[in-house]
């Protein structure tokens, strides 16, 4: 018997805040390879129907000094595990899963953005518009592992494909970049895989043997998103 569109919604939710609780999810971003060709970006902005000024991956020019190359820089949502976006949410919309993933919850965001303002990594948009395809999914029932569909006046951000992951797929832009910068896997089974190769290589001896690094760890945010720096090191 199939489900109504409200069982379906209670489903979804479920399933959506409790997520894989034997999964560590984590993602290694290589930055010498990365080229700036923005299809990762792409990939994420088609399959989240955001607007392209609130694309949940940008990709940043780096250059250390005058004296250095410039090099780009992948920056989604670093999927913190002290994250202050959820710390400061006062309706429970912002939430962190047992997996690791930060996810929000745009039926009950009231759009204060307290977690705009708490994130170090600039990694929120507010919908302050109509969403992209507010028409086409205005009948759809609500995705919060797709975050989908997008609501006027909420949140939005990188979700490491949630969606994705539950159909054993590895994350959008972990697949669509065509260049190797992505590796998507589990800290607890030590593996991640390689978007581009579909290599799979020990998670602890890639960030060890390249010089692997998270953003800011100064700020006790504690990432979820390793960096492998420009150069290997």
């Amino acid at each position: 018997m199939s489900m109504s569109k409200f069982e379906n919604l209670s489903y979804l939710q479920k399933e959506g805040r409790t997520g894989f609780p034997d999964k560590r999810w984590v993602m290694v971003i290589d930055l010498s390879k990365c080229k700036n060709e923005q299809k990762c970006m792409n990939a994420c902005q088609t399959a989240h129907h955001v607007r392209p000024e609130q694309s949940h991956i940008r990709t940043l020019k780096m250059e250390e000094s005058a004296n250095t190359p410039s090099y780009y820089m992948p920056k989604p949502c670093q999927q913190c595990d002290n994250p202050p976006c959820v710390a400061v949410c006062p309706v429970d919309a912002t939430f962190k899963r047992a997996d690791g993933i930060v996810l929000i919850d745009n039926e009950k965001c009231i759009g204060c953005r307290f977690c705009i303002a708490a994130c170090p990594y600039s990694a929120r948009y507010l919908n302050w518009s109509e969403p992209l395809f507010a028409e086409e999914d205005k009948d759809k029932v609500y995705n919060v592992e797709l975050n989908i569909p997008q609501k006027k006046g909420t949140i939005t951000k990188c979700l490491f494909s949630a969606d994705r992951l539950r159909e054993g797929k590895l994350p959008y832009c972990v697949s669509a970049c065509p260049n190797g910068v992505f590796y998507f896997g589990d800290e607890n089974e030590d593996t991640v895989k390689n978007g581009t190769t579909n290599e799979t290589v020990q998670f602890s001896a890639l960030l060890e043997e390249n010089g692997g690094y998270q953003l800011m760890p100064e700020l006790g945010t504690k990432p979820r998103v390793y960096y492998l720096p420009p150069k290997r090191k």
